[in-house]
């Protein structure tokens, strides 16, 4: 395919988006600050105006590093953005670190944002998955369609290229942000996951960011921590 098929089919993508996220009359945006989350908030943004309100969930496992990158990306794109605060560690299945764990702690978000919704009479949900996370292993998945999610990136065809290159081409700096994810997924699973063993993780994270590594992950094994560095650093 050429360049300029690429483009125009890139470009059909977009639009395809853009129509389905002017369907909603407002929107409730799952925005972590992720590549995926930052680009629907903007999209929606730009086509919703204040009528996307793009929510954050704040919790000992969510990554300080995430929270000041949405927190930049409210401030210098005009989001409507709040925070809201999660409840996933007073849930005993969820500490207990199951395989299916990520169903238990989006279980507990889209709770959150139905009921944050319902009472400011906003008409849907949406999060940031996209086309290629049909093929992961994703138990929160179970929990979105609980609380009927919608995930207008997969819905439109867009994959995480796509969706690299549209951030791009907007301006978003999240468009290389390595990928991520909370900071539970460090800990072994059926190993509990506390408060301590996540700062700590955070703690050595910010450590190796603050000597200039980009794609970095520190896994917890009790009394061990083991490294994990990009390749080309």
């Amino acid at each position: 395919m050429t360049v300029e098929a690429l483009e125009t089919a890139l470009a059909s993508r977009e639009q395809r988006l853009h129509t389905l996220l002017a369907s909603f009359d407002s929107v409730v945006v799952a925005f972590s600050g992720g590549v995926d989350s930052a680009y629907l908030a903007w999209a929606a943004t730009q086509v919703l105006g204040p009528a996307a309100l793009c929510v954050t969930a704040d919790s000992p496992s969510y990554p300080d590093h995430h929270r000041q990158l949405a927190l930049r990306i409210a401030r210098e794109f005009g989001l409507h953005h709040e925070f809201v605060r999660t409840g996933e560690m007073e849930r005993p299945e969820y500490r207990a670190n199951p395989v299916d764990r990520c169903y238990f702690c989006k279980n507990e978000l889209y709770g959150v944002l139905s009921s944050l919704a319902a009472a400011r009479g906003i008409a849907a949900i949406v999060d940031g998955s996209n086309a290629d996370d049909r093929a992961d292993y994703r138990p929160g998945r179970k929990a979105a369609g609980e609380f009927s999610v919608r995930s207008p990136l997969d819905e439109s065809g867009l994959t995480k290229e796509d969706i690299r290159e549209l951030s791009r081409l907007a301006g978003l700096p999240t468009w290389d942000e390595p990928a991520s994810a909370c900071l539970s997924s460090r800990i072994p699973y059926h190993s509990e996951i506390t408060s301590e063993k996540l700062q700590m993780i955070e703690r050595a994270e910010t450590v190796l960011r603050d000597l200039g590594f980009r794609v970095c992950r520190v896994r917890h094994h009790d009394a061990l921590a083991r490294l994990e560095i990009g390749l080309d650093e």
